[in-house]
């Protein structure tokens, strides 16, 4: 297989045609080699417009999502990021290539530990992967930047705490069939904003529960 034409037609007829036209992030999305961060088992489809299975239920987010997230988050080179849910270990490569350091959250010990080692076997140095529910527990400290790989019925406050003042958080939220991504900036110690980005559709995030229903 040919993978630097499948990159290729992945970002023109796929990402760019989806509202991602930072070059920078177009430029990185060829770079950064999908296909090694993809179980062998569907490395063919690694630049289908698809999300692709991962052990223990998770599941990579298609290229054109990734790379609209990664557009709107537009995280900068001195900027510390958190990630929930790391999954196969892709998106903490390409937020790493962006910001000072990732420290990347995943609820699965295996893929936690496949991840890193991806992580580092890719030159990816400054993410760090940890084995953590981020659900019941977050790691101390504030974020410039933090990123849902995953959606949540709700933007949980917890993780908006985190935030140091003026910092972003990227998330998909809402109920199947009815998602969005939306982008929060926290604007004081007490206030924050949500701007809805695009209607999408994502896998919830382990750990994280839908929001209630009430009978009548």
């Amino acid at each position: 297989m040919d993978f630097e034409r499948a990159r290729f037609n992945m970002i023109e007829q796929q990402i760019r045609p989806w509202d991602v036209l930072d070059q920078d992030v177009l430029d990185l999305l060829g770079a950064v080699k999908r296909e090694d961060f993809v179980p062998a088992a569907y490395r063919s489809l690694a630049f289908t417009d698809m999300d692709i299975p991962l052990p223990g239920g998770e599941s990579m987010l298609s290229p054109k999502l990734e790379g609209r997230l990664l557009q709107e988050l537009n995280v900068r080179k001195h900027e510390w990021v958190l990630e929930v849910g790391t999954g196969s270990g892709y998106f903490a490569a390409l937020l790493g290539h962006r910001s000072a350091h990732v420290l990347s959250l995943e609820i699965h010990p295996d893929l936690a530990e496949t991840a890193q080692h991806k992580l580092r076997q890719a030159g990816v140095m400054n993410a760090t992967v940890r084995c953590m529910d981020a659900s019941k527990e977050l790691p101390p400290g504030e974020f410039d930047a933090i990123m849902l790989s995953g959606s949540v019925a709700q933007i949980p406050d917890a993780l908006v705490q985190r935030l140091k003042p003026g910092g972003r958080l990227c998330a998909i939220v809402g109920q199947a069939p009815m998602m969005r991504a939306q982008l929060l900036t926290r604007t004081s110690a007490v206030e924050s904003k949500v701007v809805d980005l695009f209607d999408t559709m994502a896998p919830r995030l382990h750990g994280f529960p839908d929001a209630p229903h009430f009978r009548f």
